[in-house]
């Protein structure tokens, strides 16, 4: 199957680069455009003036009174920018990608001036590595569609891309999971165009955050934002990071598509002005799976008997009016499932795509709409009020495997749905040069559909664990004050309030952030805050049995998880492109749920496998911590190339209810990465080469031991859990090399990537699991070797 794919791909590149031999030393251009507005009020700056750097003759524009410039005829292959604008600090923007297949549309925010300057000076990069919001002063990064395309094992996934910082822990090649310094996946929140969204991965679970294939598609994400701790005030309900995503406008003045082909889906893609005047535009793209697609026609997916099949949207509209302000209405949503068949076996090593004791049927389901209205009511103020709606479904049928005939036998079923409708305000206003605050609330409307039960032999039913159906709400409201003390000296502190209708669970949550320029090279980061996070939905409706056939639900009064962050960082700039920043951090982890009765247990270690836990008897008297260092040396893309290298140590305990401390089942200790990439242009600007490397060399993560006595004695894996997360697996290493070629020809770009993921094909310990055949213990492998080609048309 690999090899008819990329024997595909190198055919195409070939007759393509023959058809175009004749304009190989033909010189194109394209045109740059977009908008200049003040990075607080997000009001236009007409006037604004922008230029190509070293451009000979000098190449510019004006912007007009709505803020926009176009930059018409410019040559393709990377161009710096320096953007100027009285009373507001001059940016370079630097080694933007110009090609022919679509015109490059740039959002550019300027930041007012606190003192008069004599001169104009360059004050500082626009680039991937500087957060958007402003009020994130810590633990905070920006990334753009560029990363997600260039690092080598990312899969133009942004979960995978941000595997690569500093702070974050993802040696799990079956998974995009987000493990933020020891902490849990489940604590961290996805926000899509403001708004809080549910897991948007392909095959995930209600209450988990990641999954085998993203939802979200990068060819349709502007700059966003992502968060390991101390996350302003407008965040809520995530105790460990944030994932801030945007979707880029759609191009108001030209259509233009996109093909794509690659490990994501077959994908098609198009945008366009809506009317031949305003600036509306829409964005459009449609992905299905391309291991469904070549088993469909007859092709072997390289997967087992466990084919993929799932397909997603996405769509943005933007309409500006005169008098209502400007309009966005946004979705994504996407379906999945796939049948894991036991597989028997008398060997030591199992399937990693499936389970030899078991059946498992999983279907999925995820969607988000929403639609904004963005007021301006002058200069200096707007507010955004939003209304949107969210739907998640997970599906599960698990049968058993009998050890003597493989006749499957009933075990679990589940459906799980869960609606959300959310209406939101936010209100944002400068006040001056200095201060500025946004203040906000929202109201989420939960409907929920909860449905499990377990099979019991004995009287040959299933026994209902949960069968819940009923709504509930979640209050939110928050304020978050800026105030520039300084032209070095920066400060924001703000308030997060929430309360949960079902319990009356409620939050006060404070947030401080302090950062200090010493000198133009170093400069100084501090920040706290208090984060909670409600139970995963389903655990508040387990029912457990009682006397008599009653039953009660014990969790149902559970409250926030709670959490305290503290972190100081030190940034240092080498030259323009080149830094090196750390950070050292301590979190408290309180009220965190365990059982009643003395055990190991403990809710921070939910997220670890692919479902909710079910354990009931709950009560908020856990504790936990997480603490370490980190550090990240960057080079942002500059002379043709880039470098990435970060180090993350860090410790992650517990204490369940029998009050011994243990290491969480996130606690890899150490996580080291670096990623390196060069482009040579091939004789013209025309044709350009990439090569792009990434190493990851991690701790192993704690597991619970199996009891192989108990096992063979219950004919199931029987863990120990008094002796939880006590062993550590081996470490992790994989080495991912990824080799791609871009074309531009007369007003279409080509681009063939080959990301050969695992390179050195290392076995790195998946999991254990006991076999009932053979009675032993078994381990499955991660992915070995595994090349995955990619083909982009745009046009």
């Amino acid at each position: 199957m690999r090899k008819f794919v990329i024997t595909i791909l190198l055919s195409m590149a070939v007759s393509i680069g023959i058809s175009q031999e004749k304009e190989r030393e033909v010189t194109y251009t394209q045109n740059v455009r977009g908008i200049i507005v003040d990075k607080v009020t997000q009001s236009p700056l007409p006037g604004a003036s922008v230029k190509i750097v070293n451009s000979d003759p000098l190449k510019g524009a004006t912007a007009d009174v709505n803020g926009q410039f176009l930059l018409e005829d410019v040559e393709i292959g990377r161009v710096s920018l320096e953007v100027s604008y009285i009373g507001y600090e001059t940016i370079a923007i630097n080694q933007l990608q110009v090609n022919t297949g679509k015109e490059l549309v740039l959002n550019i925010e300027l930041q007012e001036n606190i003192e008069e300057l004599s001169e104009v000076t360059v004050k500082a990069n626009q680039n991937p590595q500087n957060a958007s919001n402003d009020l994130a002063l810590v633990s905070a990064r920006g990334f753009d569609m560029e990363e997600t395309n260039r690092y080598a094992g990312a899969r133009n996934d942004p979960a995978r891309m941000a595997q690569n910082f500093a702070g974050v822990s993802g040696a799990n090649d079956s998974r995009n999971d987000i493990v933020i310094r020891g902490n849990s996946p489940s604590g961290v929140l996805w926000r899509l165009e403001g708004v809080d969204i549910p897991n948007p991965n392909h095959f995930g679970a209600l209450g988990t955050t990641g999954g085998p294939v993203s939802i979200l598609n990068n060819n349709l994400l502007a700059k966003s934002d992502f968060m390991t701790s101390v996350f302003p005030s407008e965040y809520g309900n995530a105790t460990a990071g944030v994932f801030d995503l945007k979707m880029r406008k759609g191009n108001s003045f030209k259509r233009e598509h996109i093909f794509q082909v690659g490990f994501n889906g077959f994908e098609l893609g198009t945008e366009g002005p809506i009317g031949t005047e305003g600036g509306a535009s829409y964005l459009l793209n449609y992905r299905y799976s391309t291991l469904a697609l070549m088993d469909e026609v007859g092709l072997s997916p390289g997967t087992g008997n466990a084919v993929p099949y799932y397909q997603d949207f996405s769509a943005k509209i933007d309409v500006p009016t005169k008098k209502l302000g400007k309009f966005s209405l946004f979705a994504i949503g996407g379906k999945s499932n796939i049948d894991l068949v036991g597989t028997e076996t008398d060997t030591t090593e199992t399937d990693l795509y499936s389970d030899i004791s078991q059946n498992i049927y999983n279907s999925a389901k995820m969607g988000v709409i929403g639609l904004s209205n963005t007021q301006y009511y002058n200069n200096d103020t707007y507010g955004i009020f939003t209304l949107s709606a969210d739907y998640t479904f997970t599906g599960n049928i698990v049968d058993s495997l009998s050890t003597e005939n493989r006749i499957p036998q009933p075990f679990y079923r589940s459906n799980y749905g869960l609606t959300k409708y959310r209406a939101q305000y936010h209100f944002h206003q400068k006040v001056n040069a200095k201060h500025n605050y946004v203040t906000g609330f929202n109201y989420d409307v939960y409907s929920f559909n909860l449905q499990d039960s377990i099979y019991r032999a004995s009287t040959d039913d299933f026994r209902n664990l949960r069968d819940e159906q009923g709504v509930s709400g979640l209050a939110q409201g928050f304020f978050q004050w800026q105030y520039r003390i300084t032209e070095k000296l920066d400060a924001t502190a703000g308030l997060h309030y929430q309360y949960f209708a079902f319990n009356g669970s409620q939050q006060i949550e404070p947030r401080l952030g302090v950062n200090y320029q010493l000198n133009k090279q170093n400069s100084l980061k501090f920040g706290y805050g208090l984060h909670s996070q409600l139970q995963v939905m389903p655990i508040y409706f387990l029912e457990t049995q009682q006397a008599g056939n009653g039953k009660i639900r014990t969790n149902e009064n559970l409250d926030f998880t709670k959490s305290h962050h503290f972190v100081a960082g030190f940034n240092h700039l080498f030259t323009r492109d080149f830094k090196l920043s750390t950070e050292v951090y301590y979190q408290h982890l309180y009220d965190v749920a365990v059982e009643r009765r003395s055990s190991s247990f403990s809710m921070l270690n939910a997220g670890a496998d692919f479902g909710v836990p079910n354990v009931d008897s709950l009560v908020n008297t856990g504790i936990g911590t997480n603490y370490g260092f980190e550090l990240t040396m960057e080079k942002s893309f500059s002379n043709n190339y880039y470098f990435l290298a970060t180090a993350s140590i860090f410790e992650s305990k517990y204490q369940g209810s029998d009050g011994k401390w243990r290491n969480t089942a996130f606690n890899s200790q150490y996580v080291l990465n670096g990623l390196l990439g060069r482009e040579f242009e091939l004789g013209s600007k025309n044709r350009v080469l990439a090569i792009d490397l990434k190493s990851t060399y991690a701790g192993g993560q704690y597991v619970t031991p199996i009891d192989l006595e108990a096992s063979r004695l219950a004919k199931e894996m029987v863990l120990d859990s008094k002796n939880a997360y006590s062993v550590k697996n081996p470490d992790y290493f994989r080495t991912d090399f990824k080799i791609s070629f871009r074309m531009n020809s007369k007003k279409l770009t080509h681009e063939w990537a080959l990301d050969i993921q695992n390179v050195f094909n290392t076995q790195n310990l998946f999991r254990r699991t006991y076999n009932p055949e053979t009675e032993q213990i078994v381990k499955n492998n991660q992915l070995g070797i595994y090349p995955i080609p990619q083909y982009r048309l745009t046009f």
